[in-house]
């Protein structure tokens, strides 16, 4: 999935993806992303007008992997101020600053002043009271709801959401129960959804989601099989994205993926 080269002398990597197209630059030791950026970067569905809307930016590898497809802008929120730089240098690096826009600062403050049609993340998902946090900060609130929880980041997807606008999120089976009270709560109907298996025998172990406002409370379920839209139609329901083969390799699904479009 990545050719690293030999670690820069400032303790950073430069790894390349999709055959050379994406480059980025990520920390030696901090925060550094796993297969849940492309997986999400694959899943979202854009069109060439959009503008829209990253929540936790990190680096800023899903909007640069996003770049492949057709949008109109990108702006891409980060909290962290060695993050959000790292993910403008990407920015430049990939020669994206037209379409791709970093900011600092935290969500639950942040006000755009505008709307989206798409906004997309990949939120932390470790709950702030539990688990053990990292010596690295920045792994820390990438993963643990220090800086808000999975409630916050559909919160303001809701009030940054354009009618008819759509919300993708990659988050972990095991918390969908809670992600789905979340988007409950603030009138969301599920869209589209997809399940991450790390093998076919295998329980899932991460989910992918597109969700819309409804217009109205009580369209999100913890269960997929029973969830329906506002407008009484059932969601897209995508066939499970299996990650690994019996001998260990990806998937040729999972490798097309990884490999981009």
């Amino acid at each position: 999935m990545t050719t690293p080269e030999a670690p820069r002398p400032d303790g950073e990597t430069l790894d390349e993806f999709y055959h050379g197209r994406i480059r980025v630059l990520q920390k030696k030791k901090g925060y550094r992303f796993s297969v849940d950026a492309p997986l999400l970067a694959d899943f979202i569905r854009t069109r060439a007008g959009d503008e829209a809307l990253e929540l936790g930016a990190g680096n800023g590898i899903i909007s640069i992997l996003l770049s492949v497809k057709p949008f109109k802008r990108v702006t891409a929120v980060e909290i962290q101020a060695g993050l959000a730089d790292l993910a403008e240098r990407n920015v430049a690096l990939n020669g994206l600053g037209e379409r791709i826009e970093i900011v600092r600062a935290d969500l639950r403050a942040y006000e755009p002043g505008r709307r989206f049609d798409l906004v997309f993340s990949n939120p932390p998902y470790i709950p702030k009271s539990t688990g053990f946090l990292s010596r690295s900060n920045e792994k820390s609130a990438a993963k643990h709801e220090l800086h808000g929880d999975i409630r916050d980041f559909l919160e303001k997807t809701a009030a940054w959401l354009k009618p008819g606008g759509r919300a993708c999120f990659i988050y972990p089976e095991k918390r969908r129960a809670d992600f789905a009270r979340a988007a409950d709560c603030q009138g969301f109907r599920i869209l589209r959804f997809r399940q991450v298996l790390p093998r076919a025998s295998a329980p899932a172990n991460l989910f992918l989601v597109e969700l819309g406002l409804a217009g109205g409370l009580g369209a999100a379920a913890g269960n997929i099989a029973a969830v329906t839209t506002a407008g009484g139609g059932a969601p897209e329901v995508m066939p499970p994205l299996v990650l690994f083969a019996p001998d260990g390799k990806y998937t040729e699904e999972a490798e097309a993926v990884f490999s981009g479009p």
